[in-house]
Order: structure tokens, then C-alpha cells, then sequence
């Protein structure tokens, strides 16, 4: 341990604060899936449109007109596209979670990321193997 350094936090907390921080990953990639949502949506919005002027182009002018009318360019939700949809869930959830995660990681671990794994690397490799450094630059 360093001087002036924070003591090693306890394995209990260790895994606490990993599984807080496993759950934000989790919702990373939620997130992630919430933008392949949007992006998708988006594109079918754009195949809607160009699929109505192929029907009007095939004379059902009043199809098209339709579907025009009733679905390209509609909400997804109540009152909301797509990322709107995103950015209230970022508002809401995503970002009080992130800044939760830190904070705990803030006052548990001094702000570092990974504990439990870097453990089971140290357990894991085999020491003074140069394709199992502990750390970048760290032997």
C-alpha cells in the first residue's frame, strides 16, 4: 500500500461494489440496445415513407395516403420519438445510476474501477510470463 493511501477495502466490499458496478454494465448495454431501437426505428420510418410513394407510383394514391397520414413520422410512445424515449431514459435512470456507481466507488475503493477482476488476474496469471503483466509498463 502507498503512504497516505486509503486502506484495502474488505472483500465483502469488494463484491458489493462489483456487483453495483455489474449492474451498470448491464444497463450499458441496455442503453446500447435502446440505440439500436432508435436507429432502427428511425430507418423504418424512412422505409415507410419511401413505401408510400411506391404505392401512390402504383396508383393506390389513397394507400399511400394512409399510410402517410396514420404512421410515417408517428410517435412511438405517447407523445414521444424515439429519442426522446432515450433521453428520458438517460435522465431518469441511466445517468443517477452512473453517478451512484462512481460515488460509491469514490468512497469504497478510492475511485477504482474493476477490483474483483484485477484479483482474479493477480490469481490468475502466471508471474514473470511477459504475456501476463499485472499492468501496462508493470511486470
Amino acid at each position: 500500500m502507498i503512504a497516505g493511501s486509503s486502506p484495502e477495502p474488505d472483500e465483502a466490499t469488494v463484491r458489493a461494489v462489483g456487483k453495483l458496478s455489474e449492474a451498470l454494465e448491464s444497463i450499458e448495454r441496455a442503453r446500447g440496445h435502446l440505440y439500436s431501437w432508435h436507429q432502427l426505428t428511425g430507418k423504418a420510418d424512412f422505409e415507410l415513407g419511401d413505401a408510400a410513394e411506391m404505392l401512390a407510383d402504383a396508383g393506390h394514391q389513397d394507400l399511400a395516403a394512409e399510410l402517410s397520414r396514420e404512421l410515417v413520422g408517428r410517435n412511438v410512445l405517447p407523445d414521444r420519438w424515439s429519442f426522446q424515449a432515450i433521453e428520458e431514459y438517460e435522465d431518469t435512470y441511466y445517468e443517477p445510476l452512473r453517478r451512484y456507481e462512481s460515488r460509491v466507488r469514490e468512497l469504497l475503493t478510492a475511485g477504482r474501477r474493476h477490483l474483483h477482476e484485477a484479483q482474479l488476474k493477480e490469481e490468475r496469471r502466471t508471474h514473470g510470463h511477459p504475456h501476463h503483466t499485472a499492468a501496462p509498463g508493470n511486470p
